[in-house]
């Protein structure tokens, strides 16, 4: 797999056997080697109106909190992300998801700023999810665990960041589902947001991407393991619908160019078709290796639920039938990021969120990232994309009275 295309997160550990890998993906749903906060007497209300008790959240920091505590970044992962952005995965054993662009001397530069990164709410590596051990039962939640969405997400990181002792963010940074986030931040919490980056993402999702998450979602559940969400209890898991589901949602990550420029119509070892359903075809190959990764660091019960919460989203049903009314007196600073091959998110729905900004008198910067890499591009090494990015936080933090990260030597 070349540069072209992102990690699923790697093979498992060499040499672990798959009852060592599924143990260690167990244990990592209720006690993470990952920082976590437990909020066992704080209830947490939700937007379906239940509140969740007992929960927590996972989480890992990078860098260091300045003495004013005026430089903290929460980065929002994607769907298929977690708390990992740029550590090793203790699940597979691969580095962070978004090492291209969080680290030292990186355009979020840790050795400048505090960076926060949290499994969302709903998620599977230790944040409380439908395969955490509900305290009431005593096995998983499953489909107990009420449905959340983008703004429950939001209100388990603002109690983890006021856990932290931090009473405003410098920045919060994501893309994907993780932009829907930053966008929830800037709309609910703008007081506490000096800036946002929301990266390849949009204010709602469109019919054709609930479109593809409901594909998803049929084959988890259609597959006879999925046992109406109670696997874990007879100690099975949907696999070959999760692994489905994962090969189809990540043709909507990369563009139709980059797919052929790296495959094309190439045989998968052999020099004639088949005449068969075997991987005559490399796509095919490689979207059976993005399949059968996946499940081995996912809950398939988690990709429905988080799937939804993104479906559910939508910034101008919730303020009026108006985006811009969400962000009416935001003080926040806006750095909005598209890219041209993003067929997901295209650059129209980023457009959407800038006019918005502008109709709100918002400060706001919007760049368009010439790339044939499609939505996934934001994970990968696009060079235009980190300069914007570096650039942005800059300035921001001159603006704030931090000190800015030095240049990238030339």
């Amino acid at each position: 797999m070349t540069s072209d295309f992102v990690a699923d997160g790697g093979s498992p550990h060499i040499g672990a056997t798959e009852d060592d890998r599924e143990a260690r993906r167990r244990s990592e749903v209720d006690q993470p080697t990952s920082q976590v906060a437990r909020f066992h007497d704080a209830p947490l209300k939700l937007d379906s109106g239940v509140s969740l008790d007992n929960w927590q959240i996972a989480y890992q920091t990078y860098g260091t909190l300045n003495a004013d505590r005026t430089n903290a970044i929460v980065v929002c992962h994607a769907l298929t992300g977690d708390q990992h952005a740029a550590n090793r995965n203790p699940v597979t054993g691969r580095g962070g998801w978004w090492d291209s662009l969080v680290g030292p001397g990186k355009p979020v530069d840790t050795d400048h700023f505090f960076v926060i990164c949290a499994n969302v709410l709903g998620g599977c590596s230790g944040t409380t999810g439908p395969a955490s051990l509900n305290p009431e039962t005593g096995r998983a939640y499953g489909l107990d665990m009420p449905v959340v969405t983008i703004a429950d997400m939001v209100r388990a990181q603002v109690r983890l960041v006021e856990h932290l002792g931090i009473d405003t963010l410098f920045a919060v940074v994501g893309g994907s589902m993780g932009g829907m986030q930053v966008l929830e931040w800037g709309a609910s919490y703008g007081d506490r947001v000096f800036a946002a980056v929301p990266i390849a993402t949009g204010t709602r999702h469109s019919a054709q991407n609930i479109g593809f998450h409901e594909v998803g979602r049929q084959a988890i559940m259609a597959d006879p393991e999925w046992r109406g969400g109670r696997y874990l209890e007879h100690g099975v898991r949907p696999k070959k619908g999760l692994s489905v589901a994962r090969m189809a949602a990540h043709i909507t990550y990369v563009s139709e160019t980059a797919l052929h420029r790296k495959f094309g119509r190439a045989l998968q070892d052999r020099d004639v078709v088949t005449y068969g359903f075997d991987a005559d075809f490399q796509i095919e190959s490689y979207l059976r290796h993005q399949g059968s990764t996946f499940v081995d660091r996912f809950d398939a019960n988690a990709y429905l639920y988080l799937t939804r919460a993104m479906d559910y989203f939508d910034l101008a049903a919730e303020h009026g039938g108006r985006v811009a009314n969400a962000f009416r007196g935001s003080e926040t600073r806006w750095c909005v990021v598209s890219f041209t091959s993003d067929w997901l998110f295209p650059t129209s729905e980023s457009r959407t969120i800038v006019h918005a900004l502008n109709a709100a008198a918002a400060q706001v910067s919007f760049v368009e990232i010439e790339t044939d890499k499609g939505h996934d591009a934001f994970l990968l090494e696009e060079p235009k994309f980190h300069r914007a990015v570096r650039g942005f936080l800059t300035g921001a933090a001159i603006a704030r009275g931090i000190e800015p990260p030095a240049s990238p030597p030339r």
